[in-house]
């Protein structure tokens, strides 16, 4: 069992946290690209990518987001942060005072909070949060076979 604390322990120490800033801070960029770039060619992409993608995007760069923030805490931290606000996010659309229409009136309020509740953008989010730990894992894994 020590030996096995200690092995985690340098894996951990081995994956330097500046760098895995800027690769984070890269995933969010690049999933922003994507999300509008996604929205922006709607019509030349197929039906399911165009009315799927934004979503799940949008959800990754959340994930991305947070690790970000957080580079230093779990996987785990981040899923549980990334679903808290992603459906936060969600279940707020159903509040529709007056002042945050406004907000969602705007491009910029309508990309972060959203115009309406669907229960649909919850499995999007899902799957967007799903593949962003999936693909952050197989990263974390690949850094660790070189070090």
């Amino acid at each position: 069992m020590i030996g096995m604390n200690t092995g985690q322990h340098q894996m951990k120490e081995s994956i330097n946290p500046p760098i895995m800033k800027i690769g984070y801070l890269f995933a969010v960029i690049l999933t922003i690209i994507f999300g509008l770039a996604s929205r922006k060619f709607s019509p030349l992409l197929p039906i399911f990518v165009a009315e799927n993608a934004g979503d799940a995007l949008w959800a990754m760069m959340v994930y991305f987001g947070f690790r970000f923030l957080l580079v230093r805490k779990s996987l785990l931290t981040a899923i549980f942060l990334s679903f808290l606000f992603s459906y936060g996010i969600e279940f707020s659309q159903m509040y529709q005072a007056e002042w945050i229409n406004q907000l969602r009136g705007t491009q910029l309020g309508s990309l972060i909070l959203g115009k309406g509740f669907l229960i649909v953008d919850l499995i999007r989010y899902a799957i967007g949060i799903i593949v962003a730990t999936v693909m952050d894992k197989m990263a974390l894994s690949a850094r660790k076979l070189k070090s």
